[in-house]
Parts: structure tokens; C-alpha cells; sequence
């Protein structure tokens, strides 16, 4: 079924499922630099994963769906969240090191390397349209990236890994989805990187405790970084990867706001022309996407 102007159902829930992550992912940011002086990445992970777990133990509880836990499928989880624990610590390494646009510009790349990708691990097609989004909205994140040839940094090249972490995250999360619950997948996604945070946090033999002040950013982090997750597992449940993931570019104008306002980052007119080119090429996956949808529901 469509609604007015020709977009269907499943597109508008996807949408509304990655605004949420959206305002998460944002938040999570925020949080994860003003812990960054602090703690490093791995006790950032581990902490997270804590609150992560106490999170989804209550709520599986309180809903009964914690008998939905399967270890039927158990390696594809490990693949998966070894995939996002290397992303997540270098997206969180990369934080403190350049703007938060720049940041986010550069994981934006992940819906390219899900398009890529998602016809080898989930039989998605490669279509001329997809593939044509992927360039335009490659150029655009180059526009707003813009990074110097010359003498790439070390927080461009971790935001630009995170990406490929990231997106190999999203295939097996939607690979999961089709015999999976999302209680099992958040239920395995804290446990696990609970584990990896504190194996690689402990290796030195000195795990930082956190502070009094930095226990409420270590509480939105966790809490965030869940329910980012909870959000794109629904929308990928409801759509394909390739529509899901693209929605995931508006957290560039807000991040630039932001940056701007709390941080004195630049905000400059080219970085706003490449976050109009990204939107153009989402837009024109998503429209595309719509009508093939349309075609088949006729």
C-alpha cells in the first residue's frame, strides 16, 4: 500500500526507526568526547557494554522475550560484533581528533559499502541506480571529508576504517534479522562486547575506574548506543539494507550544527554543498527504491 506522493509503508517505518538512530548516534558522540580525556576507547566499550547489559536483561524480563536468546547462530553474532567492536573504537578514537562533521562524513561512506557488499553476503542487487547513488553521494562525502592527500591524519584514516567495520556490521545485523529476534541480537551485542572490551582494556593489567562526573555520559552512551542499534535493527527488519542505511545521512547537517555551536568548528559552504549532494543521492536510491516497491505491491 502507498501513501500520499507515492511512498510506501515500509520506507516511511524505516524512516522513523533511523531517526531514532539518528538522534542516538548524535548523542553518543557528544558523550563519547567528553569522556575521551579520560577513559580510552576499549574502557569506553567495555563500560558501555555494562550498561548495555543491565539495559536489555531488565527489558527482556519485564517483556518476556528473553527466552527468544539462541545460540543456534552464535558465530554469525561473534563475525558480526567483532565487525562493530573494531568500528566502534575507532569511530570513538577519531572523536576527539577532527570535527564531528568530518567524523561522521567519513563513516557516512558505510551505506556505500553496504550497496557494494550487500550483493555477496544477502543476494541484494547491485542495481544501476544503487551503483549511481553510491558515486554521487561518494563525491559528496569528499566535498565535506575533504581530506589532505598529502598528509592524511590519523583521526581521518580510523573515521574512514569505521566505516568498513560499520558496514560490515550492518550486512550480518540484516543477514540476523531474518531468524533472529532483536532481543537476541542486543542480548549478544552488549555480552560480547562486554567480553572483547574488557579482554582488550585489561591486557595492560590497568583498567580506569570512572569518575563521579563522568558516570551520566557513560549512562547516555550505553543507553544511546543501544538504542541506536535497537532503531536500525528495526529498520532493517521492515526494509533492505540498501534503503535502511542511506537515512542514516541526516546526521550530517545536525552533527555540523553542533560542532559549530558547543565546539567552534567550522561550518563552511562546501561541506554544506557536499551534505547536499549526499542527500541528493539518498533521495534518489530511496525514490528509486519506492517505485520498485511500487511495481511489485501493483
Amino acid at each position: 500500500m502507498l501513501h500520499g506522493g507515492g511512498v510506501s509503508a515500509p520506507v516511511l517505518k524505516a524512516a522513523a526507526w533511523m531517526s531514532g538512530a539518528v538522534v542516538s548516534f548524535t548523542a553518543m558522540a557528544i558523550a563519547g568526547r567528553a569522556v575521551s580525556h579520560t577513559l580510552d576507547t576499549f574502557e569506553l566499550m567495555l563500560y558501555r557494554s555494562l550498561v548495555g547489559i543491565a539495559i536489555v536483561v531488565t527489558v527482556g524480563l519485564a517483556a518476556g522475550t528473553l527466552n527468544q536468546v539462541s545460540f543456534q547462530r552464535v558465530h554469525l553474532h561473534l563475525f558480526r560484533n567483532i565487525a562493530h567492536f573494531c568500528g566502534q573504537n575507532l569511530w570513538f578514537f577519531a572523536i576527539p581528533l577532527i570535527p564531528l562533521a568530518q567524523v561522521f562524513a567519513l563513516e557516512f561512506t558505510t551505506p556505500l559499502w553496504v550497496m557494494i557488499l550487500a550483493p555477496f553476503f544477502l543476494g541484494e542487487r547491485l542495481t544501476r541506480m544503487r551503483a549511481l547513488s553510491a558515486c554521487v553521494g561518494f563525491l559528496g562525502i569528499l566535498l565535506v571529508a575533504r581530506p589532505d592527500v598529502g598528509g592524511i591524519s590519523v583521526g581521518v584514516v580510523s573515521a574512514a576504517l569505521a566505516a568498513i567495520g560499520f558496514a560490515t556490521s550492518a550486512i550480518l545485523t540484516k543477514r540476523l534479522t531474518r531468524t533472529e529476534s532483536i532481543t537476541c541480537i542486543l542480548f549478544f551485542l552488549t555480552t560480547m562486547q562486554a567480553c572483547f572490551g574488557l579482554l582488550c582494556a585489561g591486557i595492560d593489567g590497568d583498567i580506569a575506574l570512572p569518575t563521579a562526573q563522568i558516570y551520566p555520559w557513560l549512562v547516555v552512551i550505553g543507553c544511546a548506543g543501544l538504542l541506536a542499534h535497537f532503531c536500525i535493527t528495526s529498520a532493517l527488519n521492515i526494509a533492505p539494507a540498501v534503503v535502511v542505511m542511506p537515512f542514516d545521512f541526516a546526521r550530517l547537517p545536525v552533527i555540523a550544527v553542533i560542532g559549530m555551536l558547543f565546539y567552534n568548528e567550522p561550518l563552511d559552504l562546501i561541506a554544506i554543498l557536499g551534505a547536499v549532494i549526499i542527500f541528493g543521492a539518498s533521495y534518489l536510491n530511496i525514490f528509486a527504491e519506492t517505485r520498485n516497491w511500487a511495481s511489485v505491491q501493483r
